[in-house]
Protein backbone atom coordinates (compact mmCIF):
# COMPACT_ATOMS: atom_id res chain seq x y z
CA UNK A 1 0.00 0.00 0.00
CA UNK A 2 2.85 2.39 0.82
CA UNK A 3 4.50 2.01 -2.58
CA UNK A 4 1.20 1.88 -4.46
CA UNK A 5 -0.10 5.10 -2.91
CA UNK A 6 3.29 6.76 -3.42
CA UNK A 7 3.21 5.71 -7.08
CA UNK A 8 -0.29 7.09 -7.61
CA UNK A 9 0.58 10.35 -5.87
CA UNK A 10 3.77 10.84 -7.95
CA UNK A 11 1.89 10.07 -11.19
CA UNK A 12 -0.83 12.53 -10.22
CA UNK A 13 1.75 15.22 -9.42
CA UNK A 14 3.49 14.64 -12.75
CA UNK A 15 0.18 14.82 -14.60
CA UNK A 16 -0.77 18.08 -12.84
CA UNK A 17 2.63 19.62 -13.64
CA UNK A 18 2.21 18.70 -17.30
CA UNK A 19 -1.25 20.28 -17.37
CA UNK A 20 -0.27 23.37 -15.38
CA UNK A 21 3.48 23.89 -15.77
CA UNK A 22 5.19 26.43 -13.51
CA UNK A 23 8.79 27.33 -12.88
CA UNK A 24 10.69 25.96 -9.88
CA UNK A 25 10.67 28.76 -7.33
CA UNK A 26 13.68 27.77 -5.20
CA UNK A 27 16.15 25.60 -7.14
CA UNK A 28 18.75 25.85 -4.36
CA UNK A 29 16.39 24.38 -1.79
CA UNK A 30 15.32 21.66 -4.23
CA UNK A 31 18.92 20.64 -4.96
CA UNK A 32 19.85 20.81 -1.28
CA UNK A 33 16.96 18.60 -0.21
CA UNK A 34 17.68 16.08 -2.96
CA UNK A 35 21.40 15.86 -2.17
CA UNK A 36 20.76 15.40 1.57
CA UNK A 37 18.18 12.72 0.79
CA UNK A 38 20.62 10.95 -1.54
CA UNK A 39 23.27 10.90 1.20
CA UNK A 40 20.86 9.53 3.81
CA UNK A 41 19.38 6.88 1.50
CA UNK A 42 22.88 5.80 0.43
CA UNK A 43 23.80 5.26 4.08
CA UNK A 44 20.57 3.33 4.65
CA UNK A 45 21.25 1.13 1.59
CA UNK A 46 24.80 0.49 2.79
CA UNK A 47 23.44 -0.75 6.11
CA UNK A 48 20.81 -2.95 4.41
CA UNK A 49 23.42 -4.48 2.08
CA UNK A 50 25.71 -5.19 5.04
CA UNK A 51 22.92 -7.00 6.90
CA UNK A 52 21.73 -8.90 3.82
CA UNK A 53 25.26 -10.11 3.07
CA UNK A 54 25.17 -12.05 6.34
CA UNK A 55 22.34 -14.28 5.09
CA UNK A 56 22.60 -14.01 1.30
CA UNK A 57 24.90 -17.06 1.10
CA UNK A 58 26.39 -16.23 -2.30
CA UNK A 59 23.06 -15.71 -4.09
CA UNK A 60 22.62 -12.92 -6.58
CA UNK A 61 20.68 -9.95 -5.25
CA UNK A 62 17.65 -10.74 -7.40
CA UNK A 63 17.71 -14.39 -6.30
CA UNK A 64 17.96 -13.27 -2.67
CA UNK A 65 14.93 -11.01 -3.03
CA UNK A 66 12.96 -13.74 -4.81
CA UNK A 67 13.86 -16.60 -2.45
CA UNK A 68 14.29 -14.94 0.92
CA UNK A 69 11.98 -16.26 3.65
CA UNK A 70 12.45 -13.10 5.74
CA UNK A 71 10.44 -10.28 4.15
CA UNK A 72 12.03 -7.39 6.06
CA UNK A 73 15.40 -7.35 4.25
CA UNK A 74 14.01 -7.52 0.68
CA UNK A 75 11.53 -4.76 1.56
CA UNK A 76 14.27 -2.49 2.94
CA UNK A 77 16.59 -3.23 0.00
CA UNK A 78 13.93 -2.49 -2.59
CA UNK A 79 12.81 0.62 -0.70
CA UNK A 80 16.36 2.01 -0.55
CA UNK A 81 17.17 1.18 -4.16
CA UNK A 82 13.85 2.61 -5.28
CA UNK A 83 14.42 5.75 -3.22
CA UNK A 84 17.88 6.28 -4.72
CA UNK A 85 16.63 5.76 -8.27
CA UNK A 86 13.67 8.04 -7.60
CA UNK A 87 15.90 10.75 -6.18
CA UNK A 88 18.16 10.41 -9.21
CA UNK A 89 15.15 10.87 -11.50
CA UNK A 90 14.05 13.91 -9.49
CA UNK A 91 17.57 15.39 -9.57
CA UNK A 92 17.82 14.93 -13.35
CA UNK A 93 14.33 16.38 -13.85
CA UNK A 94 14.98 19.43 -11.67
CA UNK A 95 18.40 20.00 -13.26
CA UNK A 96 16.99 19.92 -16.79
CA UNK A 97 14.12 22.17 -15.75
CA UNK A 98 16.52 24.76 -14.29
CA UNK A 99 19.02 24.60 -17.17
CA UNK A 100 16.47 24.67 -20.02
CA UNK A 101 13.77 26.72 -18.32
CA UNK A 102 11.25 24.01 -19.27
CA UNK A 103 9.38 22.95 -16.13
CA UNK A 104 7.93 19.96 -17.98
CA UNK A 105 11.18 18.09 -17.27
CA UNK A 106 10.27 18.25 -13.57
CA UNK A 107 6.90 16.72 -14.43
CA UNK A 108 8.58 13.93 -16.39
CA UNK A 109 10.78 13.22 -13.35
CA UNK A 110 7.67 12.86 -11.16
CA UNK A 111 6.08 10.48 -13.65
CA UNK A 112 9.28 8.39 -13.76
CA UNK A 113 9.23 8.18 -9.96
CA UNK A 114 5.59 7.06 -10.04
CA UNK A 115 6.33 4.31 -12.55
CA UNK A 116 9.34 3.17 -10.51
CA UNK A 117 7.29 2.96 -7.31
CA UNK A 118 4.61 1.03 -9.19
CA UNK A 119 7.15 -1.57 -10.35
CA UNK A 120 8.46 -1.95 -6.78
CA UNK A 121 4.90 -2.29 -5.45
CA UNK A 122 4.12 -5.09 -7.91
CA UNK A 123 7.41 -6.87 -7.17
CA UNK A 124 6.92 -6.69 -3.42
CA UNK A 125 3.28 -7.70 -3.65
CA UNK A 126 4.15 -10.76 -5.71
CA UNK A 127 6.92 -11.90 -3.38
CA UNK A 128 5.11 -11.21 -0.11
CA UNK A 129 1.97 -12.93 -1.40
CA UNK A 130 3.85 -16.20 -1.80
CA UNK A 131 5.03 -15.99 1.82
CA UNK A 132 1.56 -15.16 3.11
CA UNK A 133 -0.33 -17.95 1.32
CA UNK A 134 2.40 -20.55 1.85
CA UNK A 135 5.68 -21.08 0.07
CA UNK A 136 7.56 -24.33 -0.37
CA UNK A 137 11.15 -24.88 0.68
CA UNK A 138 13.94 -24.08 -1.76
CA UNK A 139 15.11 -26.70 -4.23
CA UNK A 140 18.33 -27.19 -2.28
CA UNK A 141 16.40 -27.79 0.94
CA UNK A 142 14.01 -30.22 -0.76
CA UNK A 143 16.96 -32.16 -2.19
CA UNK A 144 18.61 -32.31 1.24
CA UNK A 145 15.37 -33.51 2.88
CA UNK A 146 14.87 -36.15 0.20
CA UNK A 147 18.44 -37.41 0.58
CA UNK A 148 18.12 -37.53 4.39
CA UNK A 149 14.90 -39.52 4.24
CA UNK A 150 16.30 -42.04 1.76
CA UNK A 151 19.52 -42.47 3.69
CA UNK A 152 18.14 -44.96 6.22
CA UNK A 153 18.83 -48.69 5.72
CA UNK A 154 15.18 -49.63 6.24
CA UNK A 155 13.75 -46.98 3.88
CA UNK A 156 12.69 -48.50 0.58
CA UNK A 157 11.00 -45.58 -1.16
CA UNK A 158 9.97 -41.96 -0.72
CA UNK A 159 6.45 -41.94 -2.10
CA UNK A 160 5.37 -38.38 -1.51
CA UNK A 161 6.99 -35.21 -0.16
CA UNK A 162 5.56 -31.75 0.54
CA UNK A 163 7.08 -28.76 2.32
CA UNK A 164 5.62 -25.50 3.61
CA UNK A 165 7.43 -22.46 4.96
CA UNK A 166 5.74 -21.55 8.25
CA UNK A 167 8.11 -18.67 9.03
CA UNK A 168 11.58 -17.35 8.22
CA UNK A 169 13.23 -20.16 10.21
CA UNK A 170 10.48 -22.77 10.47
CA UNK A 171 9.69 -25.36 7.83
CA UNK A 172 6.96 -27.99 7.80
CA UNK A 173 7.76 -31.31 6.13
CA UNK A 174 5.17 -33.96 5.29
CA UNK A 175 6.08 -37.20 3.56
CA UNK A 176 4.86 -40.72 2.83
CA UNK A 177 7.66 -43.25 3.16
CA UNK A 178 7.75 -46.97 2.48
CA UNK A 179 9.77 -48.90 5.06
CA UNK A 180 10.91 -52.50 5.10
CA UNK A 181 7.68 -54.50 5.61
CA UNK A 182 9.48 -56.83 8.03
CA UNK A 183 9.68 -54.06 10.66
CA UNK A 184 7.62 -54.34 13.81
CA UNK A 185 5.52 -51.40 15.01
CA UNK A 186 8.20 -50.39 17.49
CA UNK A 187 10.96 -50.69 14.89
CA UNK A 188 8.91 -48.60 12.43
CA UNK A 189 8.43 -45.89 15.08
CA UNK A 190 12.16 -45.92 15.78
CA UNK A 191 12.88 -45.70 12.02
CA UNK A 192 10.58 -42.65 11.77
CA UNK A 193 12.33 -40.96 14.70
CA UNK A 194 15.71 -41.64 13.13
CA UNK A 195 14.54 -40.27 9.77
CA UNK A 196 13.35 -37.08 11.49
CA UNK A 197 16.74 -36.68 13.18
CA UNK A 198 18.51 -37.06 9.82
CA UNK A 199 16.27 -34.42 8.23
CA UNK A 200 16.82 -31.94 11.06
CA UNK A 201 20.56 -32.52 10.89
CA UNK A 202 20.54 -31.62 7.18
CA UNK A 203 17.90 -28.86 7.33
CA UNK A 204 17.72 -27.31 10.84
CA UNK A 205 14.71 -25.17 9.93
CA UNK A 206 12.62 -28.35 9.41
CA UNK A 207 11.14 -28.16 12.88
CA UNK A 208 7.74 -29.70 12.15
CA UNK A 209 7.94 -33.11 10.45
CA UNK A 210 5.13 -35.55 9.75
CA UNK A 211 6.14 -38.92 8.29
CA UNK A 212 3.49 -41.43 7.29
CA UNK A 213 4.45 -45.07 6.66
CA UNK A 214 2.75 -46.22 3.47
CA UNK A 215 2.88 -48.97 0.87
CA UNK A 216 4.10 -48.51 -2.66
CA UNK A 217 1.39 -48.78 -5.29
CA UNK A 218 2.43 -49.48 -8.91
CA UNK A 219 2.07 -46.39 -11.05
CA UNK A 220 2.67 -43.95 -8.19
CA UNK A 221 5.52 -41.48 -8.63
CA UNK A 222 8.22 -42.32 -6.11
CA UNK A 223 11.79 -41.46 -5.27
CA UNK A 224 14.08 -44.52 -5.30
CA UNK A 225 15.98 -45.40 -2.14
CA UNK A 226 19.21 -45.37 -4.13
CA UNK A 227 20.50 -44.45 -7.59
CA UNK A 228 22.83 -46.39 -9.90
CA UNK A 229 25.61 -43.93 -9.08
CA UNK A 230 25.19 -44.27 -5.30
Amino acid sequence: MLFTLGSLFALFEGYEKLRHPHQIESPAWAFGALLVALALESWSLRTAVHEADKVRAGQSWWAFIRRSKSPELPVVLLEDVGALLGLACALVGVSLAVVTGQSRFDAVGSIAIGLLLGVIAVTLGTEMRSLLIGEAASQAQVAAIRAALLDGPVVRRLIHLRTLQLGPDELLVGAKVEFDPALTVIEAAQAIDEAERRVRAKVPSARVIYLEPDCYRPGAQVEPASTPDA
